[in-house]
């Protein structure tokens, strides 16, 4: 209650510093990596043709996991910590500053070593990200071209938009509450204070430390928020991405 009305909205900036670079890297590469391989499987291997979208899904997310991590790293600090004494919680440079300031380096190398610290909980990050992105692009696909098939060659933006919202809540909910232990897993590994302590943690000893803790319970802490959160995400950025491409298209039409 010290913190007031404002704490809900803590990380609020890293989030959206983390949102923009890591969709404009996620769904293009989805798409590139998903028509490639379609091209190909189609051709040589089509029995192959129906796991394209969990193949392309793990490989986009995991670039954009990749390169967007430190900030996502800050994100999570940001929301789990208490505000300092002054009443106003760091920023995202500031808190990433304090991920490497505990360690001191005695030379160059040392120094440069230390920012391996931004990537603390990336194992984590990935294996819950690679999973959820596979059973959500899975599901998906089949989805929404089942809807915008039903609706033949007349679909509109606004067909694209519904089938692809829908698509994509009902695929972001089940995949959220598949994968929340893992989720639980990389927000313990990432709030973690003690740095040598953080590198050592590892997915796997962190589960069954939930579990010995918590049980089940445990494990899917916090499932509730996290299903009410990806399901509309998922499919508010699936829809608008795909409507944007729908607009495009029909502006600069490619010859086929």
């Amino acid at each position: 209650m010290k913190e007031g009305f404002m704490r809900l909205w803590r990380g609020t900036s890293a989030s959206l510093a983390l949102a923009v670079p890591t969709v404009g890297i996620y769904m293009p590469c989805y798409d590139i990596l998903r028509n490639k391989m379609e091209g190909f499987t189609t051709q040589n291997a089509p029995n192959l043709t129906p796991y394209v979208p969990l193949v392309a899904g793990s490989a986009a997310r995991s670039l954009a996991c990749i390169s967007c991590y430190p900030v996502e790293l800050a994100r999570t600090r940001m929301q789990a910590f208490r505000a300092t004494q002054s009443g106003k919680p760091p920023g995202v440079w500031k808190t990433l500053l304090g991920v490497i300031h505990p360690v001191k380096g005695t030379s160059i190398f040392q120094s440069l070593h230390r920012y391996r610290f931004w990537w603390t909980g990336l194992g984590a990050q990935l294996s819950r990200d690679v999973p959820f992105s596979a059973i959500c692009w899975s599901t998906l696909e089949p989805i929404r071209k089942n809807i915008v098939g039903l609706a033949g060659d007349g679909a509109s933006a606004v067909t694209v938009l519904g089938a692809n919202f829908s698509a994509g809540f009902v695929a972001g909910t089940l995949a959220s509450a598949v994968t929340c232990p893992l989720d639980v897993a990389k927000t313990r590994r990432q709030i973690e204070k003690d740095p040598e302590r953080a590198l050592k943690m590892t997915t796997r000893t962190t589960l069954l430390e939930i579990w010995r803790d918590g049980g089940l319970r445990g494990l899917f802490t916090g499932v509730g928020p996290r299903v009410g959160r990806a399901g509309p995400s998922v499919g508010i950025v699936v829809s608008f991405y795909e409507v944007v491409k729908y607009v495009l298209q029909l502006r600069h039409p490619t010859s086929s």
